[in-house]
């Protein structure tokens, strides 16, 4: 299966794949499980362009977290062949020929795999999820089902209070450049999907030991 395949709007039956992963939500994290046993999959992609509905998926980088821990040997970085390219988007990500693509059907099971029932991280992670859905749809999935956590409204949320307003704030003061700047993150093989996941991973192990202090402890405060 291929992007071309997105023209189709009927709908499709769910893959196997699918399907186990639907399972793994028959039961939920509990509220009491302390953050330190969590895992999360952070994740970060990079697009022809910012319309999820018109522009694709060029590359995808993920890595797993657990007690404040990256874990390197769980990650994943892969290329899709996108069938445009734009200019602005190549700029910015300079993937113009990616080798060894993936095929999105193995794709798509790899990234069901890793994610499991795990809590899913990234920066903005509304517009990651968005491209994503668009390629899981075609295997039968509509919709993640993982709680999600965006480091954006984590860090305002511990920063400001869970009621302040960003649009009240500095231009850009929440962006993953000021926030890893300010929390002493090196900004190391950035607009790369895997070096923007590895520099968010470290971005989450500050802000969790950040919700610590203030008092959040398990899988539930974390979650408000």
């Amino acid at each position: 299966m291929g992007w071309f395949d997105f023209l189709s709007k009927k709908k499709v039956s769910k893959y196997d794949f699918v399907l186990e992963y639907e399972a793994l939500f028959e039961k939920r994290i509990p509220k009491l499980r302390p953050v330190s046993q969590l895992r999360f999959a952070v994740l970060d992609t990079e697009t022809t362009g910012l319309d999820t509905k018109k522009d694709y998926v060029v590359s995808f980088g993920a890595i797993a977290v657990k007690d404040y821990r990256m874990l390197v040997n769980q990650s994943i970085e892969t290329y899709l062949d996108a069938p445009m390219q734009k200019e602005a988007s190549l700029k910015v990500h300079e993937i113009l020929y990616p080798v060894g693509v993936t095929p999105l059907k193995d794709f798509a099971e790899d990234l069901l795999k890793f994610v499991g029932n795990d809590i899913i991280v990234g920066h903005h992670i509304g517009f990651d999820l968005g491209m994503l859905e668009k390629i899981m749809v075609n295997f039968g999935l509509e919709n993640f089902l993982n709680p999600v956590i965006d480091t954006h409204a984590l860090a305002i949320r511990l920063e400001k209070g869970p009621h302040y307003d960003p649009r009240m704030g500095k231009p850009r003061e929440y962006s993953l450049d000021a926030l890893c700047e300010r929390y002493g993150i090196a900004l190391d093989d950035r607009h790369t999907a895997a070096g923007d996941a590895f520099l968010t991973a470290q971005l989450l192990m500050k802000l969790l030991k950040l919700a610590e202090k203030k008092g959040i402890k398990d899988f539930g405060e974390l979650m408000k």
